[in-house]
């Protein structure tokens, strides 16, 4: 199993903006001197708790600080973008990172940004298709282009001078282009089975409980076989939030009790996505009433922390349960103490994946 980051991120509305920008680039510097195989980072416009308001800007900040790490879009909200301009900056970014980039997308999920962008009372899965359709149109065809959709038409016909270069756009570094990587935050989402026949691999969003994060394989699996190709756990990625000290009473105290960074991220999430009409996301049964929903509940039921040993045991028992899959996604949270914080990413590295790898090992084994 691979380590990797996942980071939105969210931070106290209250905070240095600069400050929060420099903490989620170090956390990612961080993890590529550690030796974590890939970053994710997500991107919302309208929201001063989640502050990265560009995932490609942000990525393009770290080129030049990581040596090893892949980085990731997590993700480009597509229909808040026009299709031409994301295929410009996705390719140069590729070019820029030589094929260290992984090309996450999603239709977004913040309504207000939706709000903004004019697309909240629109049919966005149907805006995030027509997207893609012309991204990936454009990478694979000349120009001029010539495309056209309900929502956007991109040509440069009346303009195009091949000689200079004029109307013509770049493609990726990566052939065809850079993998695409979608995100899953429904139950039993049909939409993996539609990204599993395009080729495109899923990562089960953080704030899931188990039992619907187990769900997300069987449609994976679906997909891949509608495509006539097997599905490999070795591409499925699972993100978790994970709290790791070197006393179990610091642990529970940083993870989970009041002015945890934990705890303000699970209530900030509540608010959102119970509020948008989802609370089922937060219960292990759909029958549990809405009403046993409480923040104590939440941040007890999807926080893992502890020492060393009790998060490998909690890891080993959480795979268990929703099944094998290829990258454990380490969740990036606000940075209450940095020193924690950090600590935290190194025994995480260091000292639990070796151990959750060589008791999978032994398992295989026996």
């Amino acid at each position: 199993m691979q380590l990797g980051y996942f980071t939105m991120p969210l931070h106290p509305p209250e905070r240095n903006y600069t400050d929060t920008l420099k903490e989620d680039r170090q956390a990612i510097i961080l993890a590529d001197r550690l030796g974590y195989a890939e970053a994710f980072v997500g991107e919302h416009v309208t929201d001063r708790a989640e502050t990265i308001t560009s995932s490609l800007i942000f990525i393009a900040s770290l080129i030049g600080e990581t040596k090893r790490i892949k980085l990731g879009s997590g993700t480009v909200n597509l229909p808040n973008n026009h299709p031409a301009a994301v295929a410009a900056q996705v390719a140069m970014i590729d070019h820029l990172l030589q094929g260290r980039f992984l090309f996450g997308i999603s239709p977004g999920g913040l309504r207000s940004d939706a709000e903004i962008f004019g697309n909240l009372d629109q049919d966005r899965t149907a805006m995030f298709v027509e997207a893609i359709d012309m991204v990936l149109k454009i990478w694979s065809s000349e120009p001029p282009y010539d495309l056209v959709g309900k929502y956007w038409k991109v040509s440069t016909a009346r303009t195009l001078d091949r000689a200079i270069g004029q109307g013509v756009m770049v493609k990726p570094f990566q052939t065809p282009h850079p993998p695409i990587v979608v995100t899953a935050v429904t139950p039993f989402s049909k939409g993996l089975v539609a990204a599993a026949e395009r080729g495109w691999t899923p990562i089960s969003a953080n704030f899931l409980q188990p039992p619907w994060v187990a769900s997300h394989w069987p449609m994976y699996e679906q997909g891949c076989r509608n495509a006539g190709r097997v599905a490999r756990p070795a591409d499925w990625r699972v993100a978790k939030s994970i709290f790791i000290a070197d006393d179990d009473g610091v642990a529970r105290r940083y993870a989970k009790e009041e002015g945890s960074p934990y705890r303000f991220y699970y209530r900030n999430l509540m608010k959102k996505l119970i509020g948008n009409g989802r609370p089922e996301l937060f219960k292990r049964d759909r029958a549990m009433p809405d009403e046993a929903i409480t923040l104590d509940y939440v941040v007890d039921s999807l926080v893992i922390c502890g020492t060393v040993n009790s998060v490998v045991d909690q890891l080993l028992a959480f795979r268990e349960e929703v099944g094998d899959f290829g990258t454990l996604l380490y969740a990036g949270h606000d940075w209450v103490d940095p020193a924690l914080s950090r600590r935290s990413m190194e025994l995480m590295a260091q000292e639990v994946m070796p151990r959750v790898n060589a008791a999978l090992t032994q398992a295989a084994a026996d």
